[in-house]
């Protein structure tokens, strides 16, 4: 089937078409509108993928992009939202990086046709009051240190499913948790949705690309290399178990006296204990003055042969 060059702005009785061109960026902030546009390409036998973002976004987000449009027969949305619901009391919300008009640029550059941008009372209208609960994991690790997170990010992530209804949504390996338990809501609730992880984009030094990396002083941005570098170490330790692992990533953390660890853990790639042998996750934690910073690295457990 063709790709549909744009959609009537009115049907046969005059009744408002949802906006959309194939050739320009959309923006779009009503959850209804948005849903009419979606289901109208899909009627036309396009595919819809979306690109979840909080916006300030980076090189990291623009490799999402990419991916989703790297797939044929589909049409990019991209949504730029700060939730309010993944902070909390005390968090960055307020001063949390906001940079709309270069956010709609780097999706011009990127030939995105679908932006979603909505008020917080668009997302979470008055009485608003359903939440999707993670489930033990959701308490563990990152859930452990910001409790009530990743209810607030489920939370959203199902009303933009709801509300996109894309065939496939990209997200990020960075956040690894937030990643593993999407992919299970997505399993748990049956949700007709192919969710996509995508490798870290890092800077040339190793540091993960993060929009909170802009709160950074020069000082804590050297510091903050530390944790690629931990993680690097432990990933080559794979041969030496477990213990291994840990052992070699924690003296890279050790030499680095500026980050205030929070948690390095070994688990399975499922966020589960980590097995003895076969594929398992890194991950770290840790503060460089203000700012907290996550990363992680998959790494292979395997039985070393003398």
């Amino acid at each position: 089937m063709t790709r549909p060059s744009s959609l009537r702005t009115h049907d046969l009785v005059g009744r408002a078409r949802p906006r959309y061109r194939a050739d320009a960026l959309t923006v779009h902030r009503d959850p209804t509108a948005l849903r009419r546009v979606t289901r109208a390409l899909r009627g036309a036998g396009r595919r819809v993928n979306l690109v979840p973002t909080m916006g300030a976004l980076h090189e990291g987000h623009r490799e999402l992009m990419r991916r989703a449009r790297g797939v044929p027969g589909a049409t990019t949305v991209v949504s730029i939202f700060v939730n309010p619901r993944q902070f909390a009391p005390g968090e960055d919300f307020d001063r949390y990086p906001r940079a709309f008009e270069g956010d709609l640029e780097m999706c011009r550059e990127e030939g995105v046709e679908l932006v979603f941008a909505p008020e917080v009372e668009d997302v979470y209208p008055e009485g608003f009051a359903t939440s999707v609960h993670p489930g033990p994991l959701g308490d563990d690790l990152e859930g452990a240190v910001r409790p009530g997170h990743f209810a607030g990010v489920l939370t959203v992530v199902a009303k933009l499913f709801a509300i996109a209804v894309p065939d496939v949504a990209f997200f990020g390996e960075k956040d690894y948790q937030q990643l593993t338990l999407i992919k299970r809501m997505v399993r748990d609730l049956d949700i007709d949705v192919h969710v996509v992880g995508v490798p870290t984009v890092r800077e040339s030094d190793g540091l993960a690309l993060s929009s909170r990396n802009a709160y950074l002083s020069d000082d804590e941005r050297a510091a903050a290399v530390a944790l690629s570098a931990a993680l690097a170490a432990g990933q080559y330790a794979g041969e030496q178990g477990p213990a291994g692992v840990l052992d070699a990533a924690r003296s890279v953390l050790d030499a680095e006296p500026r980050l205030q660890l929070d948690y390095l853990e070994l688990r399975d790639d499922e966020l589960g204990p980590a097995p003895e042998i076969g594929p398992a996750r890194l991950l770290v934690a840790a503060r460089a003055g203000k700012t907290r910073l996550i990363d992680n690295v998959a790494v292979s457990l395997v039985r070393r042969v003398d």
